[in-house]
């Protein structure tokens, strides 16, 4: 019983640092706001060792086991043959950047980091009544406290539970502070955008690009927790200059040696005259004065309420005067705080009530100013479309050279060979017929090779199954193939056109291969759908994690065939997984297939 008590005023007095991290990080994060990016980070990480210390002290004393719930980190950066880091479609010198940049979106991202603030928030006042309960229940406090910890601190499962009405409205009033707070993130990066702009336009267009992930946040964030889905307005980037004929650069009616100043004066010129650059500017003054004119009515009614429950039940039992909440009487009796309860519920609800409809026109809002415009639609599409034709050419020409060298390496030199055999019969087979039938089972032998070969070789090109069964059947028999454990389930109720057919069965297959040699997965879900006119595919595996397309040359060759037929590849994969990708191939149905809606699942070979 007295160790008992002892451990628990020990994890009490250790709670009440939990206050100094919450605090830190706080500051911290409003540090960030202004711009100040580096020290968030830091103080994340200096919060999480008190929590790991804790997490031990739990397990031992209170026998509640209680693992970490933060999702892998990232992998350390590595060096490219050539000796530069390469992150996406950026090089580094040094890996310091990358490193800091990979860390900072997992904390960030990690759900796990917010729960920990909340434990950090309450759990000073849990440990504190756990300490004075232990005088009386011992071990049981001691064993409640390791349940709290555990639920905060402790690792949660994938499949969210079904939230309450509650919980969705106090989250959709937390999404409504979140793009209130990045509209003021975005406002302050909007002033110095202006600010250098008008000062010095020249050194604009590196700033520009860097703040545009301000933007970036702004949008992923808003349709992430509203749904409302804001594409990235801006055009794409100009290319690298092209020299004349004596090897100089010209802009305008002036020469240059190097590449450099002209590829700045390019790039000067591509954010001015990009219209989302101007939108972004008057975005960052509109949007956080819309947003703050549609989240005050909530928190105003929802901090009014919150705080006459808090006077009157639970302040006003523990001190002797009477309380006051505004504009009401003052109240000291239990009958006074029963009649004024009803007001600060109504309160509550009336400030709860509107908060997802006003967080998604919030995000309506933002997808005015921060979203492509028709002009700009017009503009990517045909920059896609021109870059998409590129590269079909590029990858029709390989794919022909890779048809030939198959063909002249393979296929040509076994009926070469095959030929030559042919002529030793005809000279053998009058006086060494035993040769000459020697001879002619090799040549059988020979002949079948050369027919598998050419077999698998018109597979690469053309599956027959996909011509016969389509894309469904086809999907299925490459699952059967693969050592993964593979779950196919299709609502397709209609073949689409064959074209589209081959692109999407490529893809999976590429992406099965990938899961199987890269990834490290074991198992394997897809899942096939078309819906107004778009086939989808989405892809699911179990492995590592931390696929970039930047990165792979095989899923570059996804995206170049989707290019072709205007699709589009999403591709979430963080580190330690799981890892999606959703495929989306726009097209039109041809008829009906053998088996309209159906699913099936593989083993292992």
């Amino acid at each position: 019983m007295v160790v008992s008590i002892r451990r628990a005023f020990a994890l009490a007095g250790l709670a009440l640092l939990s206050w100094a991290d919450a605090l830190v990080e706080l500051v911290a994060f409003l540090v960030l706001c202004v711009g100040l990016v580096f020290f968030f980070t830091p103080a994340v990480d200096w919060a999480r060792g008190r929590s790991a210390r804790t997490r031990e002290l739990v397990s031992r004393w209170c026998e509640v086991e209680v693992a970490p719930p933060y999702r892998p980190a990232p992998a350390e950066p590595e060096r490219e043959s050539d000796g530069w880091f390469r992150d996406g479609n950026q090089l580094y010198k040094r890996a310091w950047w990358i490193r800091w940049n990979r860390r900072f979106t997992w904390i960030m991202e990690d759900p796990a980091t917010s729960r920990e603030f909340g434990w950090q928030v309450l759990n000073p006042a849990f440990a504190l009544v756990t300490a004075l309960v232990s005088l009386v229940a011992g071990r049981r406090a001691l064993r409640w406290y390791g349940r709290w910890t555990r639920y905060w601190l402790g690792p949660r499962p994938v499949v969210a539970p079904r939230k309450r009405w509650l919980h969705r409205h106090v989250e959709a009033l937390g999404h409504q502070l979140g793009i209130l707070a990045l509209g003021f993130v975005h406002l302050v990066f909007s002033v110095w955008q202006l600010v250098v702009i008008v000062g010095a336009a020249p050194m604009a267009a590196p700033l520009v690009v860097g703040c545009r992930t301000v933007s970036d946040t702004l949008r992923r964030e808003a349709g992430n927790w509203t749904g409302v889905h804001i594409a990235r307005p801006y055009l794409p980037p100009p290319g690298l200059p092209v020299p004349r004929a004596d090897g100089l650069y010209q802009v305008g009616k002036q020469l240059y040696d190097e590449p450099w100043w002209p590829v700045q004066r390019a790039r000067t010129q591509w954010i001015l005259r990009d219209r989302a650059t101007w939108r972004d500017l008057a975005g960052g003054a509109l949007i956080p004065l819309v947003s703050l004119v549609l989240t005050l009515p909530t928190v105003v009614c929802f901090g009014w309420g919150l705080t006459g429950l808090v006077l009157l039940w639970g302040w006003r039992p523990f001190v002797a005067a009477p309380v006051q909440w505004y504009p009401l009487p003052e109240v000291s009796t239990h009958l006074g705080a029963l009649a004024q309860t009803p007001l600060a519920l109504v309160l509550l609800v009336a400030g709860l009530a509107p908060a997802p409809w006003l967080a998604r026109q919030q995000a309506r809002f933002v997808r005015v100013w921060l979203g492509p415009t028709e002009a700009t639609r017009l503009a990517q599409r045909v920059a896609r479309l021109d870059q998409s034709r590129t590269d079909v050419t590029v990858a029709q020409a390989a794919e022909l050279r890779r048809i030939e060298r198959d063909l002249h390496d393979g296929i040509q030199s076994r009926l070469v060979a095959m030929g030559l055999k042919l002529g030793a019969v005809e000279a053998l087979i009058d006086h060494d017929p035993e040769a000459a039938k020697q001879l002619a089972a090799e040549l059988r032998a020979a002949s079948a090779e050369a027919l598998t070969e050419l077999r698998l070789l018109v597979r690469g090109i053309h599956p027959p199954v996909l011509s016969e069964r389509g894309l469904v059947d086809a999907v299925r028999a490459v699952a059967l193939d693969s050592p993964l454990k593979v779950d196919v389930t299709a609502e397709v109720p209609a073949r689409v056109e064959q074209p589209a057919e081959a692109c999407a069965y490529f893809a999976v297959c590429e992406l099965l291969g990938n899961a199987a040699k890269h990834a490290g997965a074991k198992r394997v879900s897809i899942a096939l759908t078309y819906a107004e006119g778009v086939l989808r595919v989405v892809v699911t595996d179990d492995g590592r994690g931390g696929a970039e397309a930047a990165r792979g040359s095989g899923l570059r060759g996804i995206e170049r065939r989707l290019g072709a037929f205007d699709g589009t590849l999403s591709l979430t994969s963080p580190p330690g997984g799981p890892t999606e990708a959703i495929l989306e191939v726009p097209c039109q149905t041809v008829r009906a297939p053998s088996s309209p809606k159906t699913s099936t699942s593989s083993g292992t070979a």
